[in-house]
């Protein structure tokens, strides 16, 4: 066993408070990387190429939960949906539509996060606060069967200035608490802040993150 991974994942593991699980993001890493993780306990692994994953799952032990973190085409769906237990990433109600039709055929009710655009850079992809706003008083995602929106996923600037990212955190969390009162204070599954990578984790945690998603500091930097 790479003793790097096992110390790294321990190091991650006991910052982090009860209520806030880790999300290994192992993309663009070997599949004997994540057996290493694995074999010291993680079992919860992030994902954001639709094939790349696919190719771990069929490859590594079946009790992992596979988390998709990157942005999601809606003609790629399908190739998930038979197995991923947590879809970070839905920025569009078209997703969200074809996520619950691909559930229907595969007989899964898929859990989904609600991914928010807060970050100063263009790049990021999500809804801004108000998209959302609309998109969940319309109500037709209420109509859905097959999908479970459990909570939100947001990311920070890529700034090392504390005060921007935590402000940014900080939206995230009260815009989740926003909308839970609003439209799910009745559903115990609306519980999920996923937000914080490895550069700025710790701030995201004492923002009032559920999931963290951290890899560089557990698997080294990627292997582009």
């Amino acid at each position: 066993m790479n003793s790097t991974i096992h110390q790294n994942l321990q190091r991650v593991l006991s910052s982090l408070p009860n209520g806030v699980r880790l999300v290994a993001v192992s993309k663009f890493h070997p599949i004997e990387s994540l057996r290493e993780a694995y074999e010291s306990g993680q079992r919860i692994f992030g994902e954001s190429k639709v094939q790349e994953m696919t190719q771990k799952y069929e490859a590594l032990p079946k009790d992992i939960e596979w988390h998709f973190i990157g942005h999601l085409q809606t003609n790629k769906v399908k190739y998930i949906v038979p197995y991923v237990t947590l879809i970070h990433g839905v920025d569009s109600f078209k997703l969200l539509s074809e996520i619950n039709r691909q559930g229907e055929k595969n007989d899964r009710v898929i859990s989904c996060l609600l991914q928010m655009h807060v970050a100063r850079e263009e790049t990021k992809f999500g809804f801004s606060l108000n998209e959302c706003r609309q998109m969940l008083a319309e109500e037709e995602w209420k109509k859905f069967t097959h999908v479970k929106i459990c909570g939100i996923m947001g990311m920070a600037s890529n700034t090392d200035y504390e005060n921007l990212v935590r402000d940014e955190f900080k939206t995230l969390h009260d815009f989740f608490c926003e909308i839970q009162q609003k439209h799910f204070s009745t559903d115990e599954d609306f519980k999920e802040l996923s937000m914080g990578m490895s550069h700025d984790y710790p701030w995201a945690v004492e923002e009032g993150a559920t999931l963290v998603r951290v890899g560089s500091m557990i698997f080294g930097v990627r292997n582009y």
